[in-house]
């Protein structure tokens, strides 16, 4: 077997004692769900892969993979769900000035 040298760690442990690998990380052309955008912000997190590999791995917008990681950090796993986006946004304040109505 044929390991390539890098300074990156190539496991991490996760808070819970759960170890996070690059195997563990899906494919780059994957159907999105929670627990796979977890494992990626997880995996940036812990120093398993830079945010900009992450972005550029995964085809992602640098808007969209920071939304992830405020989502995960704030509510956790369950907010990364596309179902549950509205119940984990930030609501507007009322300030009179709808931006709809512009």
């Amino acid at each position: 077997m044929f390991l390539r040298r890098t300074t990156a760690p190539r496991a991490v442990t996760l808070p819970g004692g759960r170890v996070l690998t690059l195997a563990d990380l899906p494919p780059p052309d994957t159907r999105w769900v929670a627990s796979r955008k977890a494992a990626v912000v997880a995996a940036v997190a812990s120093g398993l892969l830079t945010r900009d590999e992450a972005i550029a791995c995964y085809d992602l917008s640098e808007e969209e993979f920071d939304g992830w990681a405020k989502a995960f950090q704030m509510h956790g796993k369950s907010a990364l769900r596309i179902t549950a986006l509205q119940r984990y946004r930030q609501p507007l304040i009322a300030t009179g000035d709808s931006p709809c109505s512009k």
